[in-house]
């Protein structure tokens, strides 16, 4: 079961890093490249504790959707969402939040399996692992963008 982990340090409060790691519009600016967007559940707006939304995304040339849910939410600390239905077997991506040296370092932890046993294991080695950490980091770094923005 692989885990991906990345941190990045943003120059902007705890509390803003937070509200936009939740906020739907901004999740959907920050995965511009797979054309994500959100079709059902939560669409617009702050995610909340036992809230869900189905995403809608293109990964390797191939339109998707995957439903997650927010399971845990500590404010402005942590929150943890669930895929609830998708393409993988099953994944849980952490988000937490540290204040240090006047802004905060934003941490993910996502802990997934790939489905189809064998197969998805090989898929992990060759190219998925790899490309899902693309996609965090990247996601990361547009997030630091937009926040870092906002605070000047």
């Amino acid at each position: 079961m692989p885990i991906i982990t990345h941190e990045i340090y943003i120059q902007a409060p705890i509390r803003v890093c937070f509200d936009l790691a939740r906020n739907v519009e901004i999740h959907t600016r920050t995965t511009a490249k797979t054309k994500e967007r959100a079709v059902a559940g939560v669409t617009e707006g702050l995610m909340e504790q036992g809230d869900s939304v189905t995403w809608e995304a293109t990964h390797f040339g191939v339109k998707q959707k995957l439903t997650a849910k927010i399971i845990e939410m500590e404010k402005p600390y942590q929150f943890i969402d669930e895929m609830v239905k998708g393409a993988f077997h099953s994944f849980t991506h952490t988000h937490e939040f540290i204040e240090k040296d006047n802004g905060t370092i934003m941490r993910d932890r996502f802990v997934y399996r790939s489905p189809l046993g064998f197969l998805g294991i090989v898929a992990d080695k060759l190219f998925l692992e790899a490309y899902m950490r693309s996609f965090i980091v990247n996601r990361a770094i547009e997030l630091k963008k937009i926040a870092e923005d906002r605070t000047i």
